[in-house]
């Protein structure tokens, strides 16, 4: 493996002309959390920011709805359903209990309301009414939520049901919710807009948001609420502030004042205390080292996936990326072939390593050339 220096990274030469000329801000503590479990993560780059019994199972409650819709929007993304499907409301889901967006049996209904009654009203009614829509029956769509689960890495989570009402087997953590959380926004920005919205009336019924933090901070934009008597008084919330956006998640609070509060602290510190940038993107050549027998002399290389940083607030000038390339790099190589990998240094910390990848396809260059590479590499 061999370093290539940071002179060839357009990146590393902007960082020193923007260094920070004032001093590293001291970071507090973060703040004491009242609830049963909470984390904070920045959505761009996974980083975890505040992790307080993170892994410890708790009840989703109407959490479990944000997969229940995920997996309608991805239903919708692969063409099997839209948002003008129909679909009989059933005596079961007509006779749920809790929060509901008051259908009425035997009704036709459309999916973009049911989404609607789902996320903004938090309806145990449309809930199985979209499961039913999408598996059949209540019980295979909770089969194909743990699938689902399973593939996002959600490894401490298992769901009984779509609607959230208490099971033995139906359990979480916080730190899955924050993973669902990520992938959701990520995959779905479009419908996850939804979440914005502090007010649905069906039925001539006008209910709203249970989210608090809707009305109290303009940067909120979503994402759930939960409450049970058993699982207590849980919210993932998500804001955006210029280019950061942060998921803070609260799991067991005693009321829904503490949880709107502690959920407000945690997105407090983070916007406070951290900042998040882009460092590269994906496909952008970082480089384009030598390459050995090949039928041009160099190949651009780079990352699959943009790159985001998450540091604390004055640390961005110090650091230091760093490519170590597979040497001696030998033609053939196929575009999306690894090459090396980038490293991201602070002081002695690690804070990121990745895959580099070959951007283009370079072939076997002809004998001479092969040849003459052979001697020059024998004698370097």
């Amino acid at each position: 493996m061999i370093l290539i220096h940071f002179r060839t990274f357009n990146f590393f030469f902007f960082l020193w002309l923007t260094a920070f000329s004032c001093a590293v801000q001291a970071i507090p503590a973060p703040p004491k959390i009242d609830a049963t479990s909470s984390t904070l993560i920045d959505y761009y780059s996974g980083k975890v920011l505040v992790a307080v019994n993170a892994d410890e199972r708790v009840e989703p409650a109407s959490l479990t709805k944000m997969m229940t819709a995920y997996i309608v929007y991805d239903e919708i993304a692969k063409g099997r359903i839209t948002l003008d499907t129909e679909t009989v409301v059933s005596e079961k889901a007509w006779r749920m209990e809790g929060s509901r967006m008051f259908l009425e049996v035997g009704k036709k209904v459309k999916v973009g309301p049911l989404i609607k009654g789902l996320v903004i009203q938090s309806g145990n009614d449309a809930s199985i009414v979209l499961a039913e829509l999408v598996a059949g029956d209540e019980a295979s769509f909770a089969g194909y939520m743990n699938q689902y689960a399973q593939k996002l890495g959600m490894s401490n989570t298992h769901f009984m049901n779509a609607t959230g009402l208490p099971h033995p087997e139906h359990y979480t953590t916080a730190r899955d919710m924050g993973i669902l959380a990520r992938a959701l926004i990520k995959q779905f920005p479009e419908r996850y807009k939804t979440y914005s919205q502090k007010e649905f009336t069906y039925n001539k019924i006008r209910q709203k948001n249970r989210n608090r933090l809707l009305w109290r901070d303009d940067s909120v934009d979503g994402i759930k609420t939960g409450h049970t008597q058993s699982a207590g008084y849980s919210l993932v919330a998500s804001a955006k502030k210029n280019d950061m956006r942060l998921i803070s998640i609260v799991m067991g609070a005693k009321s829904d004042t503490v949880r709107t509060r502690e959920n407000a602290k945690l997105l407090r510190y983070g916007f406070s205390f951290y900042e998040t940038h882009k460092l590269y993107q994906a496909g952008a050549a970082l480089d384009t080292p030598r390459i050995w027998k090949g039928e041009i002399k160099t190949v651009p290389v780079g990352l699959q996936e943009d790159l985001y940083i998450t540091v604390e607030r004055g640390q961005y000038s110090q650091l230091k990326p760093a490519i170590l390339m597979n040497s001696p790099l030998l033609a053939p190589v196929m575009a999306g072939d690894t090459v090396g990998s980038l490293e991201v240094m602070l002081a002695d910390e690690r804070l990121f390593t990745s895959p580099v990848i070959a951007l283009e396809n370079i072939s076997e260059g002809h004998f001479f050339r092969k040849l003459l590479d052979s001697a020059l590499l024998y004698f370097k």
